[in-house]
């Protein structure tokens, strides 16, 4: 059999099309949903067969929905850092067995390792201090290995953001800051919708800002995306449809910003923040000081509400997603007033 591209529900992961993915046979296949995902579906299979895996998780556009270009763009983004990137960096990412694109990028199949029993973060529960830790570590594996590395160039899915590329952000942006905020009125409070509409103003000098230090960025990196083992062992990452390249501080800014309560990250952020930055220089990072991460850290801090604003726009409203972006958003506003973050873009 020629090897497969990709299927759209479940119910075609048959053991046929396994054994063409996998290169071994497969004698039978079961399925099972799991994971929160937005943008896309995660199923657990359960696999029969020839030297195979007893679990994978199978990734697939959500079923019966046609989320357009906005999906398509993701998915080309998280098929090139399995192809692409990662087996170049640190971070514990799950292996990839076959990933594929097909439709000009609006369908998409990703066989992973199950990375079971690790557990899920839980984005609306928020996290303490010590897993923060244990995040802010494992994200350093991400950026490290290729801080600054003129090479990266040579992944034409992900380039550095041209002055152009904000213009078009902070118009996307702008349309759907005012959704959000027409949707949530009664949720918000009045000092998060000021800083809320404050943002896209912004968002197109802060993208394309500090372009002098660069990294594969996750985009993402918050708790819902992070797989916690249960007896020691590295902090797994998934959902890699926001990654790209940019300043490296803007990922530990959104998780910092996003995932701990706000009297948790006003007490513990300094000391996460030195963390993360000696765990670049574990890395091999030179040159970078810390007083440099910690202002970058506040710089990054406009990743929270850009993230969560665009989330909401262009993913399938749930309950349990209303419950997450209002927490992102309380949270990250909270750190950018306490920061000054607005100031530094305007300045």
């Amino acid at each position: 059999m020629t090897d497969p591209a990709t299927v759209r529900h479940p119910a075609d992961i048959t053991p046929a099309w396994l054994t063409a993915a996998l290169g071994t046979t497969i004698t039978d296949v079961r399925h099972e949903r799991v994971g929160t995902g937005q943008m896309a579906a995660c199923y657990r299979l359960h696999l029969t067969g020839d030297d195979c895996p007893t679990t994978l998780v199978a990734k697939l556009p959500p079923p019966d929905v046609d989320l357009g270009p906005t999906a398509a763009g993701a998915y080309r983004n998280e098929v090139a850092f399995y192809a692409e990137l990662a087996p170049t960096v640190a971070v514990r990412a799950p292996v990839c067995h076959h990933h594929a694109l097909g439709d000009g990028g609006s369908s998409f199949t990703l066989l992973l390792e199950d990375m079971a029993p690790a557990r899920q973060g839980d984005q609306v529960a928020g996290c303490s201090a010590d897993r923060a830790l244990d995040a802010v570590v494992a994200l350093a594996g991400l950026h490290g290995p290729r801080w600054c590395d003129p090479t990266l160039a040579e992944v034409t899915t992900f380039v550095l953001p041209a002055p152009g590329d904000g213009d078009v952000l902070a118009g996307i942006l702008a349309t759907a800051t005012g959704t959000f905020c027409d949707r949530y009125a009664d949720r918000l409070a009045p000092a998060d919708r000021q800083v809320l509409e404050a943002v896209p103003g912004l968002i197109a000098a802060w993208s394309t800002a500090r372009t002098e230090r660069f990294a594969p960025v996750h985009g993402d990196f918050r708790l819902d995306n992070l797989l916690f083992p249960d007896e020691g062992g590295d902090v797994g990452v998934v959902d890699w449809q926001t990654a790209s390249l940019g300043l490296p501080a803007r990922d530990l800014a959104y998780f910092l910003g996003t995932c701990l309560s706000v009297d948790d990250r006003r007490a513990h952020e300094d000391d996460l923040v030195a963390a993360y930055h000696a765990a670049l220089v574990d890395h091999g990072v030179a040159g970078y000081r810390l007083g440099d991460c910690r202002n970058d850290y506040r710089f990054g801090l406009l990743q929270g509400p850009l993230i969560a604003v665009l989330g909401a726009a262009f993913s399938q409203r749930t309950d349990r997603g209303d419950d997450m972006f209002m927490a992102m958003v309380a949270r990250s506003c909270a750190a950018i007033r306490d920061h000054g973050a607005l100031g530094m873009v305007r300045n």
